[in-house]
């Protein structure tokens, strides 16, 4: 299973950054009982590989090196791959340009790289074959995508980011065969490309006789893209990181490839 994970934006919310905000230090791994800060996109490659991921592709701007440097070729049992969206077009676009590398009848993860959310093995609980959506509960659903499920947990609607948003469910991650991600590919370019949001793309591909399905299984989520976000993350970890039966606290599956704890200093010594 591959995991997509679109990292060519610019981070306007929450700029000046000395680097590429996927790479914000946002909580902690235990290196030998040390606590060390790790970067908040280790979450998501983390909650991927616990969700199936084997191969994970990030894709990048031409301005961000320093991801490529920060994972290397792997992360725990994951490889890592890179494609390099030459221009910022927007999310379609995004995921799209890793279309190529996703065989038909192999299942692909999108999930945003600047998101903490629990529980961690949610992307399990989506189902194979179809297109499906990680739904979380949040208060504001108008800055997000809201997600309009039928009774049967059909998706009705994807409301991007609507002041009159009738769900309070987000979508936070998706899952599809590759067939399906071409289907939307293909779909896509007929519209011209004009589609910058995924849940206006899903419309249409709905609007077409396309399925997708709802999964409930998130509690919690924070976009970090913003300072009010930022410290929402901070808070959501150090209250999971209370209760010894919530996983996920910390990043827990090893080292990115760019930086495995060679030379680190002893933190007691210092």
């Amino acid at each position: 299973m591959w995991g997509i994970i679109p990292a060519a934006g610019i981070g306007s919310r929450i700029q000046p950054l000395a680097f590429s905000k996927e790479l914000l230090p946002v909580g902690s791994r235990l290196d030998n009982g040390i606590e060390r800060p790790c970067a908040v996109s280790e979450y998501l490659v983390e909650r991927m590989i616990h969700g199936g991921a084997s191969k994970i592709c990030f894709v990048i701007s031409p301005g961000k090196s320093d991801i490529m440097e920060y994972y290397g070729a792997s992360y725990g049992t994951a490889s890592i791959a890179y494609v390099v969206q030459p221009q910022a077009s927007g999310l379609c676009d995004a995921i799209f340009q890793a279309a190529p590398l996703i065989p038909a009848d192999e299942s692909v993860i999108v999930g945003l790289p600047d998101t903490v959310w629990f529980p961690e093995r949610a992307l399990a609980e989506l189902p194979e074959g179809t297109l499906s959506f990680l739904l979380f509960p949040v208060e504001n659903p108008q800055v997000f995508d809201a997600v309009v499920l039928d009774e049967n947990m059909r998706v009705q609607e994807i409301q991007v980011k609507r002041e009159d948003a009738s769900s309070h469910w987000i979508w936070g991650a998706f899952k599809m065969p590759g067939h399906v991600l071409e289907a939307l590919r293909q779909l896509w370019i007929a519209r011209n490309r004009e589609d910058e949001y995924f849940g206006t793309l899903v419309n249409a591909y709905l609007a077409q006789g396309g399925e997708a399905v709802g999964v409930k299984a998130g509690e919690s989520y924070v976009d970090v893209g913003t300072l009010h976000g930022y410290r929402s993350a901070i808070g959501l970890l150090s209250e999971a990181a209370q209760h010894d039966t919530l996983t996920g606290a910390r990043v827990a599956l090893g080292w990115p490839a760019g930086r495995l704890p060679r030379e680190l200093h002893d933190l007691n010594r210092e």
